[in-house]
């Protein structure tokens, strides 16, 4: 890619002299996922310190969110796509029309295929949970491991803990059962014991704060099970667990949030009874909190909750009219402030919402676009300042809500957003890409359909493209794969359908090449947005179709004539290149 700080690129981003963001997290250990948590979500886009009893959490959620296990989680092209190479061609009387008709054809069939694109870029929800485990030093040793607990050491850590005469005795027994409870095995024969789970609760609602909490994280280590019928049967725990969500101990508000959010995500039954008992309410008077790990935690459970097939209907509308995204939006704001886990939370909420289009407007209203634009040039910032550690984790969310928050927007309002009218945007967006390319190249996707977006409608963006220098960086990502090769096609469609002018602008240059070599490609869709590319530029630049077929361009054709999807298209360049 060209080099952006030669082009004083670098300098444009700065803003004034805004301390660096506090990024801080991803010193976490990983352990192997449970389960792909989603990435665009299927009902309404996911992929985030540590407080004194916690340091050890599993923060694989959002790594599978931001594609980080490769070898599992590459980004797969959505069927639809293919319905961005097929025809845009329409013949009459076995001539292409005229300009005006085949130009307007050529745009509204691109919107129509580019809204079935978006839809089918939902993928499919899977379930993730977040476990906390505590990691003393006399859990260093080989007592810490985990043990298989039969029914009767089960109820003799139950009678101790509930009748014991010494408090540490008490605690002991807890701490030796929630060990025990790690193991899915003493899970079931916990939850098949008549009265467990109601002595449990009685523990978490005693006096005793030290007994809430050893009881408390018993009841995290049932949440985080893999058999849904270990979450139901906490279902008496929930309405405590929200209770205790107005409490003083910060440490003892996230353990709840991470236990409600592992519970909400499993259980509709959950879900169910904490609605009605006003969770809304109390995640909104949790996101005022100081506490950076209580807003992590709230951010996860906030969007396990978001994640739920009903969401759209009965949780999504009573949010909206909450509090809540004016608080998130804050909490997304550039600045001295910004915690790089928080954003990454509230963010990914913010995506889970805009994809269940039940209002965008209010988001809209609150200065969503303002807030995720500004954001989109801190994290190029970032990036230029070399502190990037668990950058891509954050810049995943923000680049699907960005790209999805566009398509809210009228065409004839864009140019009214002051946000979307600067070219900072874009060359913070290329700065990204290279880093991405670089380090995340499974993202790049990410940010060339936010381009894609950018440019469908907007010459200023179209201009910032070629007054910047960026269509040649934009053609070096071509042989990357098929995806990206798809996306920046695109992108150049929208920027040479916008008229002569701009396709005088990148003629010559190394366009009309690369389109030569992505015909010698076996890939369908991506030889068909090239054939696409090309009768626009011909169209609008006669001479770039007489080098055409001075390089040899009608023998390239000749390979795809045998195929049936493209010979319609084909023939109609064919007739643009040497008829004009």
């Amino acid at each position: 890619m060209v080099a952006l700080a030669a082009k004083g690129l670098f300098l444009k981003l700065e803003r004034g002299k805004t301390a660096k963001p506090t990024y801080q997290l991803w010193n976490s250990s990983l352990t192997t996922p449970l389960a792909q948590s989603p990435r665009p979500h299927n009902g309404v886009p996911p992929p985030t310190q540590a407080p004194p009893f916690t340091p050890c959490r599993d923060w694989t959620s959002h790594c599978w969110r931001a594609g980080i296990f490769l070898a599992v989680a590459q980004y797969q092209p959505p069927q639809a796509l293919l319905l961005l190479a097929s025809t845009m061609w329409s013949r009459r009387q076995g001539r292409f029309r005229t300009l005006a008709c085949g130009v307007e054809e050529l745009r509204c069939r691109r919107r129509e295929r580019e809204a079935a694109l978006r839809k089918a870029r939902k993928e499919q929800q899977l379930v993730s949970k977040r476990l906390l485990r505590e990691d003393a030093p006399e859990e260093a040793g080989g007592q810490s491991a985990v043990v298989l607990l039969g029914e009767a050491e089960v109820q003799q850590f139950l009678r101790q803990a509930q009748r014991g005469t010494d408090e540490k005795e008490r605690e002991k027994a807890l701490l030796s059962l929630r060990r025990g409870l790690q193991h899915p095995e003493t899970q079931q024969t916990f939850i098949r014991l008549e009265g467990s789970m109601r002595t449990l609760v009685g523990l978490l609602t005693s006096n005793r704060a030290l007994l809430q909490l050893e009881a408390a994280r018993c009841l995290h280590e049932l949440s985080h099970s893999e058999q849904s019928a270990v979450a139901e049967a906490c279902l008496p725990a929930t309405s405590y667990l929200l209770t205790y969500l107005s409490g003083h101990s910060s440490d003892f508000i996230e353990l709840c949030l991470y236990t409600l959010g592992n519970l909400i995500v499993e259980s509709e039954a959950v879900r169910k009874q904490l609605l009605p008992q006003g969770i809304v309410p109390a995640l909104a008077a949790c996101i005022q909190s100081p506490h950076v790990a209580v807003l992590e935690a709230l951010g996860y459970a906030l969007s396990q909750l978001l994640q739920a097939k009903e969401a759209p209907e009965k949780i999504i509308p009573s949010i909206l009219d909450s509090s809540l995204p004016q608080h998130m939006l804050r909490l997304m704001h550039p600045g001295p402030k910004l915690n790089l886990g928080v954003a990454m939370e509230f963010a990914w909420c913010l995506h889970y919402i805009i994809c269940s289009q039940v209002n965008n407007t209010v988001l809209l209203t609150h200065g969503a676009l303002s807030t995720l634009a500004l954001l989109l040039l801190d994290l190029a910032g970032a990036v230029q300042r070399m502190d990037d550690v668990g950058l891509e984790l954050l810049a995943c969310p923000v680049l699907r809500c960005l790209s999805n928050l566009l398509t809210e927007v009228p065409v004839e309002a864009m140019g009214e957003q002051m946000e979307l009218r600067d070219e900072r945007v874009v060359a913070a967006l290329f700065i990204l890409l290279q880093f991405f390319l670089q380090k995340q190249p499974t993202l790049l996707p990410e940010g060339l359909w936010l381009l894609n977006n950018l440019t469908a409608n907007s010459p200023t963006f179209c201009t910032s493209l070629i007054s910047l220098d960026l269509i040649e960086p934009l053609l070096q990502l071509l042989p990357l794969s098929n995806m990206v090769s798809m996306l920046v096609l695109t992108v150049l469609c929208n920027v040479v359908e916008k008229g002569p002018a701009y396709c005088q602008r990148l003629w010559p240059g190394p366009l009309l090449s690369c389109l030569l070599n992505t015909l010698v490609l076996s890939d369908t869709e991506v030889v068909g947005q090239s054939l696409e590319l090309l009768q626009l530029l011909f169209l609008y630049q006669p001479e770039a179709a007489q080098a055409f077929l001075q390089q040899s361009g009608l023998q390239a054709l000749e390979k795809h004539q045998g195929e049936t999807q493209l010979q319609e298209r084909i023939h109609a360049l064919q007739e643009t290149a040497i008829h004009g």
